[in-house]
């Protein structure tokens, strides 16, 4: 992790370790950014988690929204959101945005026609009305493969994922996520929006804990403490692909209910849940997504070492989590590798070298 720091692959990081309960290592190394003065990176140090949003709050709202009956996995979008009704798009599945399979493409700068002036929503009417905007440009967007063909990335899908927990919900997908995961799982400090006062539970010093991560020519200035996708920004910081900031710990917290749940422990999630959720989709042959989890597949990023039964997600920013039930090895690495630019992909090489070691460290080979 020090030589890591030293060759730049990021300023500074937290590495967490836990095997069967147990924590192990919590690493923390380097400074908060690349300025020397900056201060040096504790254990408790706030990333920008970036696409984990995905795994700890989108996937992990609906399968709570599956076990108390509220979702159907095999249900289409349009059923929850009537405004894509008859559209190709509205007839995808929550299975198939899952696995990444909807036909829709992995990415689209929206936020240049949200906000091309960089106003961004910080009221709940402005960002409903943002949420709004979106889904008329998805809807508008074309499939650019046949819906269940093939698994693309997309963050398109999550988006819409966000939209139809909200909508099943009838709050804010922030105010759910604490409320039903962050909460019972006791994940704080983890959430959406680390400056927002507002939240009793945030404190003014937390703002000295947040890394930055990379000077936005968009919003003209350096991000720290907001997040750094655009189009999670031009929402209002609060959407089902990104926006959740937290801490190496407080990822363990939500990884250690599935992990629990995995094996038949008390937990918020169900085991029936959790095991659907990370079964090999048969419709999908070839790809390595189940249900909003990735899987290793060669190269990984996990490593040589991670059974199949392994899950995990990476973060654009430098995070990542893999969490292996049949050794329940869980590796949590947190960085702001887009500090101070994002053209840094020394990561890339680093991810699974760190995985190795930490797997033969823990288990043995």
């Amino acid at each position: 992790m020090d030589r890591a720091v030293a060759k730049g692959v990021f300023p500074g990081a937290v590495l967490a370790v836990r095997r069967g309960g147990e924590r192990i290592w919590l690493i923390p190394v380097g400074r908060l950014s690349s300025d020397r003065s900056s201060a040096a990176v504790e254990a408790s140090a706030i990333y920008d988690l970036a696409s984990l949003t995905k795994p700890l709050v989108t996937v992990t709202s609906l399968a709570l929204l599956v076990q108390s009956g509220r979702c159907r996995l095999d249900a289409p979008l349009a059923s929850v959101l009537s405004e894509l009704e008859g559209e190709t798009v509205g007839s995808a599945t929550f299975r198939q945005l899952l696995t990444h399979s909807s036909g829709l493409p992995g990415w689209r700068g929206f936020y240049e026609q949200l906000s091309p002036n960089a106003v961004l929503p910080s009221s709940a009417q402005e960002r409903s009305r943002a949420n709004g905007q979106l889904l008329e440009l998805i809807r508008r967007e074309p499939l650019i493969y046949q819906r269940g063909e093939r698994s693309l990335y997309s963050d398109l899908g999550f988006m819409l994922l966000g939209l139809a927990i909200e909508r099943l919900t009838g709050c804010g997908l922030d105010r759910f996520a604490q409320d039903q995961i962050v909460k019972p799982m006791r994940g704080t400090p983890m959430c959406y929006l680390p400056l927002n006062q507002e939240d009793s539970g945030k404190t003014p010093d937390w703002g000295s804990l947040i890394a930055p991560t990379e000077w936005d020519p968009w919003r003209n200035r350096l991000l720290c403490g907001e997040v750094h996708d655009e189009n999670a920004a031009a929402l209002g910081g609060v959407a089902g692909h990104a926006g959740l900031f937290g801490t190496a710990e407080t990822v363990l917290a939500v990884t250690g209910g599935w992990l629990a749940a995995y094996h038949h422990r008390p937990s918020i999630l169900e085991p029936e849940i959790v095991r659907d959720f990370l079964q090999c989709q048969k419709s999908m042959c070839g790809s390595s997504w189940v249900l909003g989890w990735d899987t290793p597949s060669s190269p990984s990023s996990s490593g040589q070492f991670f059974s199949q039964t392994s899950f995990g997600h990476l973060g654009f920013t430098g995070t990542s989590v893999w969490i292996d039930p049949s050794c329940e090895l869980e590796v949590v690495l947190l960085s702001n590798r887009v500090h101070p630019t994002r053209k840094n992909e020394e990561i890339r090489a680093f991810r699974p070298l760190i995985h190795d070691l930490a797997y033969r460290e823990c288990v043995g080979c």
